[in-house]
C-alpha cells in the first residue's frame, strides 16, 4: 500500500510540474516593468513572431530580474546595440532613440533634485505637452533619474552657458534659467509638502 501511495504521489507531483511548465511556456513570459519602462513578450513572440532563444540567452538571460540587475544595462549600452539594441537599431526595428513611449509607458513624474542645491522640481508633464523624450534624452540628460545631479558640473554656471537645462531655458525658446527661479526653486516649503518633510519632523519632535 505504501509503494502504491508513494507512487501516486510521485506521479501526482511530475504531472504537476509537466503542468506549470507548461503554462509558464504558453503564457509567453508576459510583461515586464522596470521603472517606467514595459517590455511585452506578447509584442515581440506573437506579434513579430520571434522564439525565445532569439533573446535568451544571447542578449539577456534567462532569469527574471537578470537584466535589470545587470550594471551596465542602460540607455547608453542599448544605443550602443546590446540589449534592445541589438534589434532596435532603425533597420531592423525602430531606433533606441525614437519612439520612446512604445517602451516607456510613464512620463516620468517629477523629479526633485537635492543636489547640488536642496528643492528644485521638474515636471515632465509641463514638459511633454511640447516635446517628445528624444528632445531631451539624446543629449542634455541621461535617460536616468537624477543622473543629472551626479555630475559636478550641473550647476547653474553651467545652465547659464547653455547646458543642460539651459539648452532651452536661453530666453528665446523658453524663459531664461536666470528668471523665474520660483518656477523650478520650490524652497523648504514647496519640498517639504511633496515629499512629507514637515510631517517627519513633527514625528521626531521638531
Amino acid at each position: 500500500m505504501k509503494s502504491v501511495t508513494r507512487f501516486l504521489v510521485i506521479t501526482l507531483l511530475a504531472v504537476s510540474t509537466i503542468g506549470l511548465q507548461h503554462a509558464q511556456a504558453s503564457d509567453g513570459g508576459g510583461d515586464i516593468s522596470y521603472r517606467s519602462t514595459i517590455f511585452s513578450h506578447d509584442t515581440h513572440v506573437d506579434g513579430v513572431g520571434f522564439d525565445c532563444d532569439s533573446c535568451h540567452d544571447d542578449l539577456f538571460e534567462m532569469d527574471a530580474g537578470a537584466m535589470t540587475a545587470t550594471p551596465g544595462f542602460s540607455m547608453e549600452a542599448i544605443y550602443g546595440g546590446q540589449y534592445c539594441g541589438a534589434c532596435h537599431d532603425g533597420d531592423t526595428a525602430f531606433a533606441s532613440d525614437e519612439d520612446c513611449t512604445s517602451c516607456h509607458t510613464k512620463d516620468g513624474g517629477d523629479i526633485i533634485y537635492t543636489e547640488p542645491v536642496k528643492a528644485v522640481i521638474f515636471s515632465h508633464e509641463t514638459h511633454a505637452a511640447g516635446f517628445g523624450c528624444e528632445s531631451c534624452h539624446t543629449g542634455m540628460f541621461k535617460m536616468e533619474a537624477l543622473a543629472a545631479q551626479k555630475s559636478s558640473d550641473f550647476t547653474m554656471k553651467s545652465l547659464y552657458q547653455g547646458e543642460y537645462c539651459g539648452t532651452c531655458h536661453d530666453g528665446d525658446t523658453a524663459f531664461a534659467s536666470d528668471t523665474r527661479c520660483a518656477t523650478c526653486h520650490i524652497g523648504v516649503k514647496g519640498y517639504n509638502r511633496l515629499t512629507g518633510g514637515d510631517k517627519e519632523n513633527q514625528d521626531k519632535g521638531h
